[in-house]
């Protein structure tokens, strides 16, 4: 960690992860509240997520800027676009309005998409390959970090002056990451035309950032292994107020205790991510993940709180290993030209499935028992882990072959 904030770029870049994550965490839990608020609909209120996230669905094309722009200035120009949108919401006072936070919240979902990909795109410059895992873990502790403290703040501000307040706390948070972002140094980034010019010959719509994650065995695998267990993550994440209610005994706000703890574990995982990939091979450190995560998600089918904390501190502690991991792999091995089509492409690989899961959790809590539905996922996920660490040597082949005829092209 110490590495990491004393590098001014890394330094920089994390600052503006954690103002920027303040106001986006804020934002993401009001715009739900603000919604229901308005129009009393719960199916509307759960909309605002799904708003923010459908964009995700076209990470490959959006993730395209990304190569086609210089990177740096497209962060800047990122967030000063939703810092002058955001304040528009302003306006929202009735639930004839209402359209005007989904309008909203759906450029915001595009802006994020390109920004995500504009972001894994530039760390590999800005901060060297030497420092990625580390700063990959500690940006996932500091996106988590807001998670345990933004929400509290919105919700106040909600509460005290209403949802307009949170949107113009989260502009100014924009506004501040545009300018913390202006002043990394970027060793080497081609001009606009330049970049335009060498990436229009390579983008081939979205099928380019698929075809650099086909060519990149390390990537590949630890893509696949992460839709996988966000798939598994989603089947977790939809029956956590069954485990709260029927296996536990306790009303629903209980859930926020049982996210509050997994929380903790994500930091702390984020924290430790940097040095355990240095000292054991990324598929191992993955597959370690993954069985912390099944296990943890086991246990929350038995009835003891204390079991069901230690459960979700596990699971918080194990995803984050296999999202650091595969970013990290990406960003090592996709030719930067392209990486922010293939980090995009990551992207939308890893988290559609924890959606499509989430609404297929819901479906199956109505018809099996969670004390029934756990243990299952905790069986899955322990194959998909032993997958893992049995074809490292397998995959280890594969990527010399692969490096040895790049090396013969």
């Amino acid at each position: 960690m110490g590495k990491v904030l004393r590098d001014r770029n890394a330094g920089l870049y994390l600052s503006g992860v954690v103002v920027s994550g303040f106001g986006t965490t804020a934002m993401w839990l009001v715009g739900g509240v603000w919604v229901k608020s308005l129009t009393g609909s719960d199916a509307l209120a759960a909309l605002t997520v799904f708003t923010m996230w459908a964009p995700v669905l076209a990470g490959p094309a959006l993730g395209a800027l990304a190569d086609r722009l210089p990177r740096r200035p497209l962060l800047v120009a990122l967030g000063l676009v939703m810092a002058a949108l955001l304040p528009v919401l302003t306006l929202l006072d009735s639930a004839d309005r209402v359209w005007l936070l989904f309008v909203v919240l759906f450029v915001y979902g595009i802006c994020g998409t390109v920004h995500g990909a504009a972001e894994a795109a530039l760390v590999p410059k800005v901060v060297g390959h030497r420092l990625l895992g580390d700063f990959n873990g500690l940006r996932l502790t500091a996106d988590e970090g807001m998670k345990l403290l933004a929400p509290l703040v919105g919700a106040g501000l909600f509460a005290r002056f209403g949802g307009a307040s949170v949107a113009l706390l989260d502009a100014v948070t924009f506004a501040l990451a545009a300018g913390i972002f202006a002043l990394l140094r970027v060793p080497g980034e081609p001009p606009e035309r330049e970049r335009i010019r060498d990436g229009a010959g390579e983008f081939a719509g979205m099928r380019e950032g698929w075809r650099r994650l086909r060519e990149a065995p390390a990537p590949r695998v630890l893509v696949a292994a992460g839709a996988a267990v966000m798939f598994l993550a989603g089947l977790n994440g939809a029956v956590i107020y069954a485990v709260a209610g029927d296996v536990l005994g306790h009303a629903p706000t209980y859930v926020g205790v049982l996210y509050a703890v997994q929380g903790a574990g994500s930091v702390l995982s984020g924290l430790a991510a940097g040095p355990l990939l240095r000292r054991m091979p990324e598929r191992v450190f993955t597959a370690a993940g993954v069985a912390l995560f099944a296990l943890g998600a086991g246990v929350r089918a038995l009835p003891y709180d204390a079991v069901a904390l230690a459960g979700s501190a596990a699971i918080g502690a194990g995803l984050p290993c296999v999202l650091i991991a595969a970013l990290t792999a990406v960003q090592r091995e996709v030719p930067n030209a392209a990486l922010g089509r293939a980090a995009a492409t990551a992207n939308t690989l890893i988290f559609v499935p924890n959606a499509l899961a989430l609404a297929l959790g819901s479906a199956l809590v109505a018809f099996v028992d969670v004390r029934v539905l756990l243990p299952v996922l905790t069986v899955a996920g322990l194959a998909v882990a032993l997958l893992l660490v049995a074809g490292a040597g397998t995959w280890a082949v594969a990527g010399a072959g692969a490096a040895a005829r790049a090396g013969r092209g």
